[in-house]
């Protein structure tokens, strides 16, 4: 790799702002999805999810969890096919207070 083709840290971040600004990240909660109690393929109104049986533990011990929805990325042809990603065990708790 060439001198040209070198990226900086600083040159991604600052690269990347535009695209991370315009990204909006759908979640979706226990309450939302019913409070399914069986690991399954489900249809909603954005389409089908399957929920493991390792989703469901985690909304047991946190029932107010918040997954982020991801779209399957092995079945591109298919449209609305999703999958849970990332969970927040307190979406709507306030930001921690930071002390400097």
């Amino acid at each position: 790799m060439g001198p040209a083709c070198r990226t900086s840290f600083a040159d991604l971040r600052s690269g990347d702002q535009m695209a991370v600004d315009k990204i909006t990240v759908d979640k979706i909660t226990w309450d939302r999805v019913g409070r399914v109690t069986e690991p399954g393929r489900y249809m909603y109104t954005f389409g089908w999810l399957t929920i493991t049986a390792g989703d469901l533990d985690i909304w047991k011990q946190y029932p107010q969890a918040a997954f982020t929805l991801l779209a399957n990325a092995s079945e591109p042809d298919i449209a609305g096919e999703f999958h849970l990603g990332a969970f927040d065990v307190a979406p709507d708790a306030p930001p921690p207070l930071t002390m400097h």
